[in-house]
């Protein structure tokens, strides 16, 4: 079998065309390899079927002359293709849009906000983008680094609400970068190359070209694929926390609000720590509330708030207010304009 064959047969055994063809699918294309491949295979797999393919692909206007020529590739080869497109923009500085987040967190930010307009404009049902097997050893590598839970480990979700419309999908999660370049070398596709993949001023490349060629060749090739099986594990692990946390919302949580939510102390008292604060990030999430600033030390201290049984107030990152009062804990956030 060649390796355009071994890849498209691949790709449409890990997301089967019959749970795509009759709908909207947004492409999101860089135009480097891994997002070329990505469209490649699923335009050869589009056989049939009322459902189509649109592409989507954002300037950040970060490399000057080199962004716009991966933008006009992108244009060119989806007219090629015969496949309509969007090309999107950044409006603003990056820096100055979210002081203090950092270029990389500004731009994906940015990115995945023109994502999810095109998306509702073109009425997608499913997003997808080009996360491979390396983008995840990356990732876990880079959250062990930073520090993080058990959720964290588990790296990249291969689905994810985009919005209520749309699912979030990476069906390349389980492919190596290796395998798409061989597939695009055979099927003589050229790609662009971002030259700030290799600019090691960004932790992800320090990860990429330093970390791990040295951890593989002092401690085993096989450490990316430990670390693939530590994030599947940890994933196996959530799944069961979620069902349990799932129960005690039913249990504990007394009501919600656009601005607040109050949480029944009683049927947490007897519960281990660990979900106490899977409970309390659930209603962070569920309201929509910043996380960003939130690390283990709050999530514990807000644990800590439900089973102490002194009242207590205290303002976390967001300016979200926790007041443990007689029997319960009431979370609250006054609307932002």
């Amino acid at each position: 079998m060649s390796t355009a064959a071994y890849f498209e047969n691949a790709l449409a055994q890990t997301w089967s065309p019959e749970a795509w063809s009759e709908v909207t699918v947004l492409v999101a294309v860089s135009g480097g390899a891994d997002s070329v491949a990505l469209l490649r295979g699923l335009a050869a797999l589009k056989t049939g079927g009322r459902g189509r393919l649109v592409v989507a692909h954002f300037n950040h206007h970060l490399r000057g002359r080199a962004a716009e020529e991966d933008a006009r590739f992108v244009e060119q080869l989806c007219v090629r293709l015969g496949l309509p497109y969007e090309i999107g923009h950044a409006s603003t500085d990056l820096d100055e849009t979210h002081p203090g987040e950092g270029l990389e967190a500004a731009a994906r930010r940015a990115r995945y906000a023109f994502l999810e307009k095109t998306a509702e404009r073109f009425g997608a049902r499913y997003l997808v983008t080009a996360h491979t097997a390396d983008d995840q050893v990356e990732t876990i590598l880079h959250r062990i680094l930073r520090g993080t839970g058990i959720r964290g480990l588990a790296g990249i979700a291969r689905t994810r609400p985009l919005n209520r419309a749309t699912t979030l999908l990476r069906p390349l999660l389980e492919f190596p970068r290796r395998t798409l370049l061989a597939y695009l070398e055979e099927i003589d596709q050229p790609f662009r190359t971002d030259l700030s993949n290799g600019d090691c001023r960004f932790t992800r490349n320090r990860i990429r070209h330093e970390l791990l060629p040295y951890l593989k060749e002092n401690y085993g090739h096989a450490v990316p694929e430990a670390l693939l099986r530590l994030g599947r594990l940890a994933d196996e692990v959530e799944t069961v926390v979620d069902h349990l946390v799932d129960r005690l919302w039913e249990e504990a949580v007394l009501s919600t609000s656009e601005k607040e939510v109050r949480i029944a102390i009683g049927p947490l008292i007897s519960e281990p720590v660990y979900l106490i604060r899977a409970l309390i990030l659930q209603a962070w999430k569920t309201q929509g509330w910043p996380l960003r600033a939130m690390g283990f030390e709050q999530w514990d201290q807000l644990a800590q708030m439900v089973l102490n049984h002194e009242p207590t107030k205290v303002i976390f990152p967001g300016a979200v207010s926790a007041n443990r009062q007689e029997g319960r804990l009431v979370l609250y956030r006054e609307l932002q304009n």
